[in-house]
């Protein structure tokens, strides 16, 4: 499959990711296509850090991978679903998901 349309308008894209046997949203990163092309051909989550610039496989240091087994494109080839398995709590504070913390809620306003 050729992967650079995903990278027409972007070097990087967002990449969620999401539990494919609950449906929830793990978390959120970016990748570039040699991170894209790094989880297909491992079947764990490949992303490149913003921050550090550089490539990080999720789960290499803390062992808590996320084993991808589906990806999905959406309609403008411009955001893609890591659907797969968690090992661990995914998120770097020890949470199962990055989400956790409720900004808004329909009926708390204050």
């Amino acid at each position: 499959m050729e992967l650079s349309k995903f990278f027409a308008k972007s070097e990087l894209i967002p990449v969620v990711c999401q539990d494919e046997r609950s449906g929830e949203v793990l978390m959120l990163g970016y990748a570039n296509e040699e991170a894209l092309r790094l989880t297909m051909d491992t079947g764990t989550a490949w992303f490149f850090s913003r921050s550090r610039q550089k490539l990080w496989n999720k789960g290499e240091t803390s062992g808590n991978f996320i084993f991808v087994s589906k990806i999905l494109s959406d309609c403008d080839d411009d955001t893609l679903i890591y659907s797969g398995t968690p090992k661990g709590p995914v998120c770097h504070t020890g949470n199962r998901t990055c989400f956790y913390t409720t900004l808004w809620e329909k009926g708390n306003e204050r």
